[in-house]
């Protein structure tokens, strides 16, 4: 089982389109950090939030490696725990959308992808059939994809 961590932006947009179960159907369980728990409980009011304490498959893990936040000044805590635990836990996998956040994934040596990019294998996973329809949703609940990379993505998979 691949050891995966997630920050709060693709769990907020999996979250508004209803489809979390994808991160479980594609890889079992994840892990958040403290910092991305908290960064979800602070939009309780949201008609999408769920609480991720009571989900068996998502583990929240506190970073061992307090200090080491403080090389991702740049980062909100969120984005920095994540980074911070993925290293600590070895993982295969940290989903990040912040191209910033990316960055630093990246340098840290971690294999890094996004929403899009679950909902990409999820797709050749066959676990949707479409792309186009959660593209427009998202951007209808106020996430940012650029037309440029819709298209892309959508000529990638046929669906253009």
């Amino acid at each position: 089982m691949p050891k995966v961590v997630s920050n709060t932006t693709p769990i907020i947009s999996l979250l508004k389109l209803n489809r979390l179960d994808l991160l479980k159907r594609l890889y079992t369980q994840i892990y958040i950090p403290v910092a991305v728990y908290n960064e979800i409980e602070a939009g309780k009011a949201k008609e999408f939030y769920k609480d991720l304490s009571k989900i068996e498959w998502i583990k929240i893990i506190e970073i061992q490696n307090k200090q080491a936040v403080k090389y991702f000044l740049d980062l909100d805590s969120g984005e920095a725990e994540a980074i911070v635990l993925a290293t600590e836990l070895y993982a295969d996998l940290i989903i990040l959308d912040e191209k910033l956040g990316r960055f630093h994934a990246k340098h840290a040596d971690l294999k890094v992808t996004g929403t899009i990019g679950i909902l990409l294998k999820a797709k050749t996973d066959r676990l949707i059939y479409e792309l186009k329809p959660l593209l427009n949703e998202l951007t209808k609940k106020d996430v940012w994809i650029s037309e440029r990379l819709k298209k892309e993505i959508l000529i990638k998979t046929g669906e253009i």
